[in-house]
């Protein structure tokens, strides 16, 4: 069964076919097609002839879960969250404390090493004391 739509080209270009003259006039008189009773538009827009049966579709809701995780049990953690702020603020200033040490202690054996490092290089500071002869008393004096 074949339909004859008649065909309209609009000065852009866009071409409409429609089924009848019914629905030719209906758009050329610029009528939205929401607010005619029998358009496929109207009907879904005012929920006509659906089944009362299907219901809205339910959103899956994700479940929060704890679980275990490298390097630490369950009930680490939970003991870990359920401590008071206090606790775990004298925790955090007892870290950054250790870490400071560590940091004073690291500079003070690098000092050291820096020293250590730059003592025998006094005689190279005064290479014309070392082409004289006997500079070994030179060197042993530093």
């Amino acid at each position: 069964m074949g339909f004859h739509f008649s065909h309209y080209a609009r000065t852009d270009g866009k071409v409409f076919q429609f089924l009848n003259a019914k629905c030719e006039s209906a758009f050329l008189s610029k009528r939205n097609p929401r607010q005619i009773n029998w358009t496929v538009l109207y009907r879904r827009k005012h929920k006509k002839g659906q089944s009362e049966e299907i219901q809205k579709k339910r959103t899956r809701h994700a479940v929060k879960f704890q679980r275990a995780i490298t390097g630490a049990s369950l009930a680490d953690i939970m003991a870990k969250r359920n401590q008071k702020p206090e606790v775990r603020k004298a925790q955090r200033e007892q870290a950054i404390r250790a870490a400071k040490e560590a940091k004073k202690a690291k500079q003070a054996s690098k000092k050291t090493a820096m020293a250590a490092a730059k003592a025998p290089t006094k005689a190279l500071l005064f290479p014309q004391m070392l082409n004289k002869k006997n500079n070994s008393t030179y060197l042993l004096s530093l």
